[in-house]
């Protein structure tokens, strides 16, 4: 066995690719959420209170770019992601093009086999795998968030957020001391007070404090 062989880490490399999977899945979740969405969209009130689609898109954006910034060396968002003001320019979708290609790429470049990499959420430096699901798990309820503010259906398949539910009960406590995630949300009952049916995520949303059946009109 060569030097090379003995360095590597099988299980750790599979874990790797699996998270690169995922986080293209959630990129292309946020992706279908915006697309074609107009300006009277993104005024649309969504699941993150006291922010609209356009508040929650910059967010998400923001996130990604801290992610590539933290694992490349490179700039950040030019924005406070928790004080997004709303403003996107011309073109969302070609915004959020942009960061989605450049967390995309900076998750590229981390070798498979890398034990640890720096990422913006506590502690700030974990496994490639679990970095991968933080990344994933942002981009993924933030297309959520949107895709039910304009009355359009879940992105989270359940094999989606079946992957992310790890993660999340990995890094999530943490952040909500920031504010970042409200508390958790016990399941729903029937009229039987058995747990009543939920939409593929439900157990994710509701540990991210987001209710399965949130609407506007709600």
């Amino acid at each position: 066995m060569n030097t090379l062989e003995q360095s590597v880490n099988p299980e750790r490399m599979e874990t790797t690719v699996t998270g690169r999977l995922v986080l293209e899945q959630a990129h292309q979740a946020l992706r279908a959420a915006v697309r074609g969405v107009d300006a009277a969209g993104l005024r649309l009130p969504t699941p993150c209170e006291k922010w609209d689609a356009a508040q929650v898109l910059q967010h998400a954006v923001g996130d990604q770019l801290a992610f590539a910034a933290f694992l490349t060396g490179g700039p950040g968002p030019t924005e406070d992601p928790f004080a997004p003001s709303g403003e996107l320019g011309d073109d969302p979708g070609a915004l959020l093009e942009s960061a989605l290609t450049a967390a995309a790429a900076a998750w590229a470049d981390v070798p498979a086999d890398a034990e640890e990499v720096r990422v913006p959420v506590p502690p700030n430096a974990m496994s490639p795998a679990l970095g991968l699901g933080a990344c994933a798990l942002d981009a993924a309820v933030h297309a959520w968030d949107i895709a039910v503010a304009l009355g359009r259906p879940s992105p989270l398949t359940a094999e989606l957020a079946g992957y992310l539910l790890p993660a999340a009960r990995q890094i999530v406590e943490p952040l909500r001391n920031f504010g970042a995630y409200a508390p958790a949300l016990e399941p729903a009952a029937d009229p039987a007070g058995a747990p009543a049916a939920e939409e593929p995520g439900g157990e994710l949303l509701r540990y991210l404090g987001r209710r399965p059946d949130w609407s506007p009109l709600v």
